[in-house]
């Protein structure tokens, strides 16, 4: 790949990166990395903006750092088994493949464990807002991200009451949460009026405008300032002693690199073997409606916890998701999980309609800790990993991008990354 000059960076670049992946990690990725001063390249084999992260609430959720894995996990699994409509569903085929998944998992399920994680995941989100803001201010785009904050609904007073512990360990974080009522409800989301009476404002959380026009805003703004994006599916790493040297593509076609980053989320397990790691990457299902026109005004994005969903109004209409399923890998999508969700949304808002619907499904890369990897390879010591982030790669986006280029530049960091680490799975 020759040299690329930009308005932004005039000089010579003299270092290539290579970033394997075209979400919102691995543009994050690509436009820190640009920061840094390098020329980089983009590859990955769907447009921009197609992406897992496209199908999904489009929150950043910066206080979401309880993991999946909690305390009292093990006896909802049979649950999931049996009653197919809950929040989160497990198919009794994907059950052996994936139980030596599940036992990890449920090893996480301890007291201190949960809040270790919590901590670890909170180390993370605090820096988010900070990290997105240069991204952002470099977009031709407006108001990419909404300035309001993200509401919380429960059908009862014992729906609130089951969130107060994880809500004092949030506060006790530093995160910001604020109880509403019936009133306050009705004042910010009219179409709601006497629905509900308890409620959770997050002054600190916000949302996209558009998941899917998110990622191409940042993707073109990376190109505008001089990057490169292919569509191809890579298909090894080039190696050269104990580095990488280039990636070759499916279709035969090599480009040279000095670094690569491998941020292709549940993609990533591709090149597992080569790097010598064992990693237990799961792709767990994220299911979602699309409504064109919805013709309900909804003004915040809304979680219903009671009903495992939400709610977030965006540029190209009303989406509803967030129902997960544990499948087999290359399993078909079951979009009655669509449907599910769907029929839940409208029995809160019976008005909505269904015109043009789209049903989506996006594959979380989920780890058994909730973690994502952000780390070097031990093998290939010019090759960075950055993957693994669950429900949260929309609001990790920019820290991990910024942990990423100051890594691959060399500078010390003042985040610890050991919790992150690659290797945490097989010690």
């Amino acid at each position: 790949m020759a040299p690329v000059h930009s308005s932004e960076h005039p000089r010579l670049f003299s270092e290539r990166v290579v970033v394997v992946g075209g979400g919102i990690v691995g543009i994050c990725c690509a436009l820190y990395l640009q920061r840094e001063g390098y020329a980089v390249m983009l590859i990955d084999p769907a447009a921009a903006g197609d992406s897992t992260a496209k199908w999904s609430c489009g929150q950043m959720a910066i206080g979401e750092v309880i993991p999946l894995s909690r305390p009292g996990v093990m006896q909802k699994i049979p649950g999931w088994l049996l009653d197919q409509k809950g929040p989160l569903a497990l198919r009794a085929s994907a059950l052996p493949g994936m139980l030596p998944w599940f036992l990890r998992f449920l090893a996480c399920a301890r007291q201190a464990k949960t809040e270790e994680i919590a901590q670890d995941i909170a180390s993370l989100t605090h820096h988010v807002h900070a990290d997105y803001a240069p991204l952002l201010q470099a977009c031709t785009e407006p108001a990419l991200l909404r300035e309001s904050p993200v509401i919380k609904l429960f059908e009862s007073a014992a729906g609130l009451e089951q969130e107060r512990p994880h809500l004092a360990f949030r506060t006790a974080l530093g995160f910001k949460a604020e109880v509403l009522d019936a009133a306050a409800i009705a004042d910010l989301e009219p179409s709601l009026a006497g629905a509900f009476s308890h409620g959770l404002l997050f002054p600190d959380w916000r949302s996209v405008s558009d998941t899917e026009g998110f990622i191409t805003a940042l993707t073109q703004s990376f190109i505008d300032q001089g990057g490169v994006r292919v569509r191809g599916q890579v298909k090894r790493l080039d190696e050269l002693v104990d580095h990488a040297n280039g990636v070759s593509l499916a279709n035969g076609e090599r480009y040279a690199a000095d670094h690569v980053v491998i941020a292709a989320g549940v993609g990533s397990r591709a090149f597992f073997d080569q790097l010598g790691v064992q990693i237990p990457l799961a792709g767990i299902a994220g299911y979602q409606v699309l409504l064109p026109t919805p013709e309900v005004a909804v003004h915040h994005s809304l979680i219903f916890p009671d009903g495992g969903f939400c709610v977030s109004p965006m540029t190209r209409g009303l989406q509803i998701g967030g129902t997960m399923e544990f499948a087999r890998p290359n399993a078909e999508p079951n979009f009655k999980r669509a449907e599910i969700i769907l029929e839940k949304a409208r029995k809160i808002l019976p008005r909505l309609q269904l015109d043009n619907l789209e049903y989506g499904v996006g594959y979380r890369p989920y780890l058994p800790d909730t973690k994502p990897v952000i780390d070097r390879s031990t093998r290939l010591s010019n090759v960075f990993l950055a993957f693994g982030h669950g429900q949260l790669g929309l609001t990790l986006g920019a820290t991990t991008g910024r942990l990423i280029a100051q890594m691959v530049a060399g500078r010390t960091l003042a985040q610890n990354l050991a919790p992150f680490s690659a290797t945490r799975f097989s010690l």
